[in-house]
């Protein structure tokens, strides 16, 4: 396959950092200098073999909490469905790294690893940590400008704080994305202490403005396009028995606005790679429904 990198024409600079067949396509790892988060960002990107004759559908995947690029194209073995279905997935990364903003790597779920999706609006946050900007406008147009990318045809999922990026990207943009998706997402952020200590970081004491990424909040107030949104849940899950997650939330308010749900509980699994892994062909499947259509 020839790269499909910066040579095109008003692309932007890339530069890959790996690549590796898988297949019948490639896994590739690039880096560039983010505008929206002024440091440089990797992201991995799986170019299926059709990728080489035609243009693709695009599958977002957003990481969860202390996660690199790298986890989900190592452990989830999502390249063969996306290989047979024709879809690009590319998976950024989950914040900002190297600001040398203070306090960024002292805990596992605030700053480095932890950007939970949203434009933060705090000092000393607000210049890099814009996770949400960057995810729905500033990678997609890099991918469409430097990839074989359908630009019409993306969609988007994730696993637990990507869950939780997933399901606000698709509310909060009606009508951008033909799917989403999640495996065991923080669904109402407000109310769990993951999201109560991130969006206070990011977004400051006033609660009203948290609203705007909390998917259970905003499914409550949702007019667009139907949206179709399956979600995996393992009821082993620890962080579901800590109440971090409150699927049952967000299931309600999807109820009473008609938002159809396929809620799956599944027995035995628990957070890790191995419950994605285990379904993940099922919601590569679920996309195709929508991004080959």
């Amino acid at each position: 396959m020839r790269p499909l990198l910066a040579e095109r024409r008003g692309a932007m600079a890339l530069t890959q950092v790996s690549s590796s067949k898988c297949c019948g396509g490639y896994q590739k790892v690039f880096e560039h200098d983010s505008t929206e988060l002024k440091c440089k960002m990797k992201f991995a990107i799986y170019l299926p073999p059709k990728a080489e004759s035609a243009k693709c559908p695009v599958l977002y995947w957003l990481s969860g909490l202390t996660c690199t690029e790298q986890n989900f194209i190592t452990k989830a073995g999502s390249q063969q469905a996306a290989s047979e279905h024709g879809i690009i997935i590319v998976a950024p990364d989950t914040s900002p790294r190297g600001c040398s903003i203070e306090g960024e790597d002292e805990s596992w779920d605030f700053g480095t690893g932890a950007g939970f999706y949203v434009d933060a609006t705090q000092d000393p946050w607000k210049t890099n940590y814009r996770m949400y900007s960057y995810v729905t406008e500033e990678l997609p147009r890099l991918i469409n400008s430097n990839f074989p990318a359908d630009p019409e045809k993306m969609s988007i999922s994730g696993h637990s704080m990507g869950g939780h990026g997933a399901l606000i990207c698709a509310l909060k943009n009606p009508g951008k994305y033909k799917a989403v998706s999640a495996f065991a997402p923080i669904c109402n952020p407000i109310q769990c202490a993951w999201g109560q200590k991130a969006f206070s970081g990011y977004l400051g004491p006033e609660k009203s403005t948290w609203e705007a990424y909390d998917s259970t909040v905003l499914a409550a107030s949702y007019s667009g396009p139907e949206l179709d949104i399956l979600i995996d849940q393992g009821r082993d899950d620890q962080f579901l028995s800590a109440s971090q997650l409150l699927p049952d939330n967000l299931i309600a308010a999807c109820s009473e606005k008609k938002i159809p749900v396929v809620f799956r509980l599944q027995q035995g699994y628990d957070h890790s790679y191995y419950f994605i892994f285990s379904f993940i062909n099922d919601h590569i499947k679920h996309h195709a429904k929508y991004l080959n259509a």
